[in-house]
């Protein structure tokens, strides 16, 4: 079972240092039983390139077989290792839109301090390769509004939201509410990183043949509410951002002229990793976290 689990994360990681690091195995360790595999079955198994250790041909071909033996006999013998985040120095990669880190990031830190003080997060951007890393083990996480992986993987949802309109407290034509005359005639700043909501906005605009007034467009949210703090522009964004841009800057936030469906803020993991006793420790502090902010 060790051997048949080595094999498993080299080829998930790319990584015989990481494989380690994932088993709670020294990379000398890995490294035996590496040279184990290699002997068994006649073939090198992993060869070390630029891109890490890719497998051969012949690692390719064994890895649905050996998969299915190392569940079958986890499944018989009931062995699969506990996780105690106490002790654990894991690292965990997390990919994350912008909203969920500015949403929840220094919260979530501060709870692992306290129940796992040795364990890394690493956070990852949400790109187009991250349902392949939720595959392959080198991402245990995808959190934020993600529709594009709502099939194919587990998903937990977290929490709804909804928009709201952001600008400086002092904007010469924006009171306490915002008409629908004055968001046209208004300059707007647009986010588009992804799991913002930006495209729900876009399309229901669309629909009611209105035309904003695009003075500038982001690729992330960090920065966003000193721009606006000090300038004339409004931005939509969720109404949590909103609600962490009116805490750190000199900004207000008032409720669109037009109403925008709301959105689910969602967790998403490989069914690989369904039971992995790690991934369901992780995925249930982000779960408690989400009901205590």
């Amino acid at each position: 079972m060790k051997l048949l689990a080595v094999f498993d994360e080299i080829y998930k990681t790319r990584s015989v240092s990481r494989a380690g690091e994932n088993l709670g195995l020294p990379q000398t360790s890995v490294s035996l039983a590496l040279g184990r595999l290699r002997r068994r079955f006649n073939d090198q198994l992993f060869v070390r390139t630029g891109d890490g250790m890719l497998p051969t041909p012949r690692a390719a071909m064994l890895v649905p077989q050996l998969r299915q033996a190392f569940e079958l006999l986890l499944s018989a013998t009931e062995q699969q290792a506990e996780f105690d985040p106490a002790s654990s120095s894991r690292t965990f990669r997390i990919a994350m839109t912008d909203i969920s880190n500015l949403e929840f990031l220094p919260a979530m830190m501060n709870k692992v301090a306290k129940a796992a003080p040795d364990v890394r997060i690493e956070v990852l951007r949400i790109t187009a390769e991250t349902a392949r890393l939720l595959e392959s083990g080198d991402a245990d996480l995808a959190i934020g509004y993600m529709p594009e992986l709502d099939a194919g993987f587990f998903q937990q949802k977290l929490f709804e939201d909804g928009f709201a309109c952001v600008m400086r407290r002092q904007h010469p034509r924006v009171g306490e509410s915002l008409t629908e005359g004055t968001f046209k005639k208004e300059r707007h700043a647009v986010i588009t990183a992804p799991g913002t909501g930006n495209e729900i906005v876009e399309q229901a605009l669309k629909r009611r043949g209105v035309q904003r007034k695009v003075a500038l467009s982001l690729p992330t949210l960090p920065g966003l509410g000193n721009l606006l703090a000090n300038t004339e522009l409004i931005a939509t964004v969720p109404k949590r951002v909103a609600q962490t841009l009116v805490r750190i800057a000199r900004v207000k936030a008032v409720a669109p002229p037009y109403r925008f469906a709301d959105f689910c803020i969602k967790q998403h993991w490989h069914e690989r990793f369904h039971h992995d006793p790690a991934n369901r420790w992780l995925r249930s502090m982000v779960a408690e976290l989400f009901l205590e902010i």
